[in-house]
């Protein structure tokens, strides 16, 4: 009987130490480093890591940046530069001005400035080389008055720039000349003479040196009065429109 019992007791012995010595099921294995939250019965799961360079939504996606970049916006406002020509405005070409100064020759002076503008475009090739409304500038380069014995009154000017898309070029146009009429006939008048008497004599075809010549043939009175008037000025008011020439081939550049 005790030795049924000793070895029941041995018996119990072996079964605990073969018990002991048994692997854990692989569910109670210790998860990889990185996948913490896997064992069986878990109920939480990871949340994924957020990408580099922008916050997470709420669906775990990449938000997309508040703004754009402002150095590419600004750039893409940015208006595109015109597109321009080189062009040649040869020697000869007619020009067309429309006088924005006035201009007379008892009131004007030499190197006074005048301004204008072209009442005309100049069209090389087909393609617009100065539009019309492009200022100029000039100047007074001749004046004189009306004389009371002889000389009749004329001024000159002429221009030396013009500006295209706000760039100023260097020109040089014709004189333009304005000449007061002569007044032989209404001298002859005055003084009671036919003018073609006044002619003849040279009284007053020379202008009115010779006037007093006249005074034997016809009134006294009116000898006088001619040889103390002037004679008539010549003036160009502003709006008048001037043709002149471009003396010398100017390049410009103008927008095509």
């Amino acid at each position: 009987m005790r030795a049924d019992i000793r070895f029941f007791g041995i018996a119990l012995v072996l079964v605990a130490a073969a018990a002991c010595n048994q692997q854990p099921p692989a569910s109670e294995l210790a998860a990889p480093a990185g996948q913490e939250g896997a064992t069986t019965g878990a109920t939480t799961s990871t949340t994924p890591a957020a990408p580099a360079g922008g916050p997470v939504g709420s669906s775990g996606a990449a938000a997309a940046p508040s703004a754009a970049n402002p150095v590419r916006e600004q750039a893409r406002s940015k208006p595109a530069a015109p597109t321009t020509m080189a062009m040649d405005v040869a020697a000869g070409t007619p020009l067309e001005i429309t006088l924005e100064t006035a201009v007379a020759s008892d009131t004007s002076q030499v190197e006074d400035a005048v301004r204008g503008r072209v009442a005309k475009a100049v069209v090389i090739s087909g393609m617009t080389a100065i539009p019309a409304g492009a200022p100029v500038k000039g100047t007074v380069v001749a004046v004189e008055r009306a004389g009371k014995v002889k000389g009749r009154a004329s001024v000159a000017l002429r221009f030396n720039e013009v500006t295209v898309a706000n760039t100023p070029y260097r020109i040089q146009t014709t004189r333009i000349v304005r000449q007061a009429e002569a007044t032989k006939g209404e001298d002859a008048k005055k003084i009671g003479i036919g003018a073609g008497v006044g002619t003849a004599i040279g009284a007053i075809a020379g202008g009115k040196k010779g006037a007093a010549i006249g005074a034997g043939v016809g009134g006294g009175a009116g000898t006088a009065a001619v040889l103390a008037t002037r004679g008539e000025e010549v003036r160009i008011p502003a709006g008048a429109t001037l043709r002149t020439k471009i003396d010398e081939s100017v390049r410009v550049t103008a927008p095509m």
